[in-house]
């Protein structure tokens, strides 16, 4: 089958996933593809309801990591191309239109840009901005890495592009939520660094969260958030501490 296809991965998402099926339109109302699925790893609130209701198509599969229910995604729709959405994201009428304007080209990529919300506040600075996502592809030529569980790496034979309208990522609603999402990165990236070998010294601990602080803060500029940048590059070097320290208790076993 020819065409694009959307897939919006889901797991309990029910807050979400109207308004993100909602805003896969253009600018004159008419949907951006001809199907869309819901690719659901067994919700256990009413995202499956919700996404039928909507006109989606609603695919389960079970969750083993990112990449895999991404590959998984990919095998099971039949379309020349397959944008990836998450449901916490927004699709723009100037995006859509973007999007339909770059599939008769060449390319077999594309890379989107994303305005992440935390905590309710437009974050350009400390890596969230132009934050490039690999998500519009061509089906029968990207395949995703099954070494990078988390934060997924796409495999792509042929050449990619960027396109300049961002989508809307309303990324950490609170610290809970905030907390909960990087508790799991952190395990899923411990897991990655032990299985290639990497082990900490004594040192880490000290050496590697300030080596991120420094990357969020100044070299990706989140002091130009002002306070809002310098308390999310604390966050992300915590975050990294307590990686390593993950990985220190794999290598206790």
């Amino acid at each position: 089958m020819s065409g694009l296809a959307v897939v919006i991965l889901t797991h309990n998402e029910a807050a979400n996933i109207a308004d993100c099926l909602e805003s896969l339109r253009l600018a004159d109302g008419a949907p951006l593809a001809g199907r869309v699925v819901v690719f659901d790893s067994f919700s256990t609130d009413n995202t499956a309801e919700l996404a039928v209701r909507s006109g989606a198509q609603v695919i389960q599969h079970p969750f083993e990591n990112y990449a895999a229910q991404r590959n998984a995604a990919l095998e099971a729709v039949d379309t020349d191309w397959v944008f990836f959405v998450d449901a916490d994201e927004r699709v723009t009428p100037e995006l859509a239109a973007e999007i339909l304007e770059k599939l008769p080209l060449s390319l077999r990529g594309w890379w989107v840009p994303r305005h992440n919300y935390i905590f309710g506040r437009l974050t350009k600075g400390a890596g969230w901005y132009p934050d490039y996502q690999m998500r519009l592809l061509h089906r029968e030529s990207a395949r995703y890495d099954r070494d990078r569980p988390v934060h997924e790496i796409v495999i792509l034979d042929g050449p990619d592009g960027h396109l300049e309208n961002p989508l809307i990522h309303y990324n950490y609603h609170d610290m809970e939520q905030f907390r909960q999402k990087q508790a799991t990165y952190a395990g899923f990236e411990a897991q990655r660094r032990f299985q290639q070998g990497e082990r900490v010294k004594f040192w880490t601990y000290l050496t590697m969260p300030l080596r991120h602080f420094w990357l969020r803060f100044v070299t990706w500029r989140g002091y130009s958030d002002g306070l809002h940048g310098l308390r999310l590059s604390v966050l992300m070097s915590l975050y990294e501490l307590q990686m390593w320290r993950m990985v220190r208790r794999l290598q206790r076993g």
